[in-house]
């Protein structure tokens, strides 16, 4: 089985891989690692402020990796926020049958409420530097923009409300 977490960044997608990893001894893919390799690598730019380009450099690669895991009847773990909405159109009926999706959000009351904790835990499996461009304000506008996604393409999400709730039952 693949096990895909998307969403915005800093909602603990990496953090619950690293558990569900632990938990069900199922290798991870972070999709940043992967992305850091080609950019460093010097096959692409490094799109910092555009997500988009990013998402068309990496998504091609992380879909043949899955057919492939799929195809060897291997299970894996990928995290990342450059999963696009319309996944499943890179998919036939027979490789959907092995692919559980869900994207992790935050909602505004949550983000209100608890934006330092947001910040705080932010570098709980990374190091993010200073993150001096993790604002209330963009945290706000990614996580909405990911929800409207997700409920324009009938994606699972998980939406986290008063408390963050978010554990390694995500797909069971």
């Amino acid at each position: 089985m693949i096990y895909i977490i998307g969403g915005p960044s800093h909602t603990g997608k990496t953090n619950l891989a690293q558990k569900l990893m632990v938990k069900y001894q199922i290798p991870y893919v972070s999709m940043d690692h992967v992305k850091m390799g080609i950019v460093r690598a010097g096959l692409v730019p490094n799109y910092v402020e555009q997500d988009d380009k990013m998402q068309e450099v990496l998504w091609p690669v992380i879909r043949e990796m899955i057919k492939t895991a799929i195809e060897n009847e291997q299970n894996m773990i990928i995290e990342g926020c450059y999963i696009p909405y319309n996944w499943k159109n890179d998919f036939s009926e027979e490789y959907l049958e092995n692919i559980r999706c869900n994207y992790l959000i935050m909602s505004r009351e949550y983000i209100e409420n608890h934006f330092d904790d947001i910040r705080k835990f932010a570098h709980v499996i990374e190091d993010r530097g200073e993150d001096e461009d993790c604002t209330k304000e963009w945290i706000l506008e990614i996580n909405r923009e990911c929800l409207e996604g997700c409920q324009k393409y009938g994606c699972e999400y998980r939406l986290i409300r008063n408390r963050y709730d978010v554990d390694e039952e995500l797909f069971e």
